[in-house]
């Protein structure tokens, strides 16, 4: 089953910060809902693995993620895929831009394009896409208050 996801989100820290962090994978563990590793094993790849929840389908997803097309600190793409055991599969993909927004901040847009497969793809398109929506507002969420920590944490060293 395939479904994509866009957005926009404005984040407040400058360009380079955001893009500092989102190339930290400390920080996108942090920001990841049900990451339990992310480390890198190449210049441009990680290993990842997460604890995901769609209605009554829990799995954990091993698999990696490779960055591509990479242009600091304006975006990058990211790919990925993933295997859950019985759960079933993911895959997919994501464009990634940055741009200066006003007042210092940060405007991110992101395109994801995934399929899913296995226990998971039947359960239906209403489900998985709400529960992607979901773990998106997750992740931004937690990634806004992550560089605004560290926007905060510069200004009042300075």
């Amino acid at each position: 089953m395939a479904m994509t996801m866009t957005g926009e989100v404005v984040l407040p820290a400058d360009q380079q910060t955001v893009w500092e962090k989102l190339n930290d994978p400390e920080v996108l563990k942090r920001c990841i809902p049900g990451c339990e590793s992310l480390e890198k094993v190449g210049d441009n790849e990680l290993q990842a693995s997460a604890k995901i929840a769609v209605g009554p389908v829990k799995a954990t997803f091993k698999g990696k993620v490779t960055l591509t097309d990479i242009d600091p600190p304006n975006g990058y793409r990211i790919t990925g895929e993933g295997q859950g055991g019985v759960a079933g599969f993911a895959k997919g993909g994501a464009v990634v831009r940055l741009e200066p927004a006003e007042g210092g901040q940060t405007k991110m847009t992101y395109d994801v394009e995934a399929s899913v497969g296995g226990k998971i793809a039947q359960l239906g398109g209403r489900l998985i896409n709400g529960v992607a929506k979901k773990y998106a507002d997750n992740f931004f969420d937690t990634f806004a208050k992550e560089v605004q920590g560290d926007a905060a944490g510069e200004s009042s060293a300075a």
